[in-house]
């Protein structure tokens, strides 16, 4: 789900270092450098990198800059390969009954440890180019005033990896902003220990 969408799940950050003037506009070269690779063709699991906010397929923003008005609208795409344990279970056993036949007609018995290995690898490799990656993507609002960041995704997982991707890409460090931090960020750093203290309410 993305910000355009009825309905949308996200997250807050704030930029902790200062934004150096330069960068406003080596932004678009910054984003093209990072966008995401293509793996359809290629045997990699995983493939992360930024889109055009308009068209997840377009890493060029050839269909619309990423700037619009006082925020920078843009996309983070993850292309995942998923092959399914059971898939490899069963073509591993293939691979290792065919193996013990040809170990058999040459007198052996036993597979090594090291072929074992070399065996699942090949298999691995071989579905790999059989499954294609399932692409997702993930909306990101960069206000240039305030600079806040909101990131369409509540995910954990979603989340540390927009974070040090930002940070490679921008060279720019951002937290998140939880209720506490917001909290801070509203009251003031004086405020930080007595907000550490309050307990949650229990509507139970």
């Amino acid at each position: 789900m993305g910000f355009l969408n009825a309905s949308c799940s996200f997250t807050r950050f704030s930029l902790v270092d200062p934004v150096p003037n330069e960068l406003w506009s080596q932004i678009p070269d910054l984003l093209k450098k990072a966008a995401i690779i293509d793996i359809d063709e290629l045997p990699e699991m995983q493939s992360k990198g930024w889109v055009c906010f308009d068209d997840y397929l377009d890493t060029e923003w050839v269909t619309a800059p990423p700037h619009k008005g006082t925020y920078l609208c843009f996309s983070m795409r993850v292309d995942t390969r998923r092959i399914p344990a059971g898939v490899i279970k069963k073509h591993l056993t293939i691979a290792m009954q065919k193996e013990k036949l040809a170990n058999l007609a040459q007198g052996k018995k036993y597979i090594s440890k090291e072929r074992k290995k070399e065996i699942k690898e090949q298999v691995t490799l071989r579905l790999r180019q059989r499954f294609l990656p399932v692409p997702a993507e993930f909306n990101v609002i960069w206000n240039t005033v305030s600079n806040e960041i909101w990131l369409a995704s509540t995910q954990n997982s979603v989340i540390e990896m927009f974070m040090q991707l930002f940070m490679d890409t921008f060279n720019l460090h951002i937290q998140q902003l939880t209720p506490s931090a917001l909290a801070v960020s509203l009251l003031g750093d004086d405020k930080m220990d007595a907000i550490s203290l309050i307990q949650p309410t229990d509507f139970n």
